[in-house]
């Protein structure tokens, strides 16, 4: 078996140490972020923070803030606050992502596609400072504006994260020779 790479062949293409860190951090951050929420699970926020941002009007959104009345706000915005870093974290991680799997695919239409990837997750995370913004300035007193608001910049932030993890793997999926050649 010829174990040799001919120059046609692509070559091995390992995964860059800034990104194994970026990963590594946002992912980190995740679990921190998850066990912060753990406490905030309520009758009237089941998903904790997440029902929050998602809450929609004033008045379930007071409903979740009265579920957090002992001593759990302090988590809340502690949780809020550490998000902002979370955000950057997971904004680098995926846009180091984003490049390391384009890098071997010169097509203009994988160009494009990553280019509207990028785009996708820097909406995302510039659409996630703003609901963190706007849960923050939701906490006391809540209001229907505010809370439709998070709620709409909630939605527009999951779906810049899905729709670009979707376009990561249709470029991944675009051409037949994987990122890493093995002999």
């Amino acid at each position: 078996m010829d174990t040799t790479q001919h120059s046609s062949d692509p070559q091995p293409r390992a995964m860059r140490r800034s990104i194994k860190i970026s990963i590594a951090v946002a992912v980190t951050l995740f679990l921190v972020l998850m066990a912060i929420n753990q406490p905030l699970k309520t009758g009237s926020a089941p998903q904790g923070i997440v029902s929050f941002q998602l809450a929609g009007t004033a008045e379930q959104s007071y409903a979740i803030i009265r579920s957090w009345r002992d001593g759990k706000l302090m988590w809340v915005q502690l949780s809020l606050w550490l998000d902002f870093v979370f955000i950057l974290a997971y904004l680098a991680a995926l846009l180091q992502l984003t490049r390391h799997l384009t890098r071997d695919r010169p097509g203009i239409r994988e160009r494009m596609v990553a280019r509207w990837v990028r785009l996708l997750f820097v909406i995302a995370g510039v659409s996630d400072v703003a609901e963190n913004i706007v849960l923050l300035n939701n906490l006391s007193p809540p209001t229907d504006s505010m809370s439709m608001t998070a709620t709409i910049l909630a939605l527009i932030k999951f779906t810049g994260i899905v729709l670009g993890i979707a376009g990561l793997v249709i470029i991944r999926a675009a051409r037949r020779h994987p990122l890493s050649h093995s002999s």
